[in-house]
C-alpha cells in the first residue's frame, strides 16, 4: 500500500506542492495559524494514509508544545520541515536519519574518503 504526501501550511506554501500533484493538504492562512495549525498538523499525523508530512520550518513556532513535540519526534509519518535557512540542510539530514535509522550522508562521506 502506497502512502500519500501531505502538506500543512499557508495557501501560498501548499500551492506549489498541489501543482506538483500532492492531493492531501491542510491550508492554514497566516492570520489563523495560532488558532488552527495544531488541529491541521494533528489531522495529518493521525491520517493512516499519510507517510510524509511537509511543513514550513517557521510554522513550528505556532504549534503548541505537545503538538510540536509530536511533529518533531514523529517517525511514521515522517515530518519534513523546509525553508529554515542555513539550518535546513542539517535538519533534513537528522529527519532522514530518524526516519530510516541510518545517516546516509555519513556513508557517502566514508566512501568519498576511500
Amino acid at each position: 500500500m502506497s502512502q500519500e504526501i501531505a502538506v500543512v501550511g499557508s495557501p501560498e506554501f501548499t500551492t506549489g506542492f498541489r501543482l506538483a500533484g500532492v492531493r492531501r493538504f491542510e491550508n492554514v492562512p497566516d492570520d489563523e495559524k495560532a488558532d488552527t495549525l495544531d488541529d491541521a498538523a494533528t489531522a495529518v499525523l493521525e491520517d493512516g494514509d499519510v507517510g510524509i508530512v511537509i511543513m514550513h520550518e517557521g510554522d513550528l513556532e505556532y504549534l503548541s508544545r505537545n503538538v510540536r513535540s509530536d511533529v518533531e519526534t514523529s517517525v511514521e509519518p515522517v515530518v519534513i520541515t523546509i525553508g529554515g535557512g542555513a539550518s535546513g540542510g542539517g535538519g533534513l539530514r537528522e529527519q532522514i536519519k530518524r526516519a530510516i535509522g541510518i545517516d546516509l550522508m555519513d556513508e557517502d562521506e566514508d566512501q568519498d574518503s576511500e
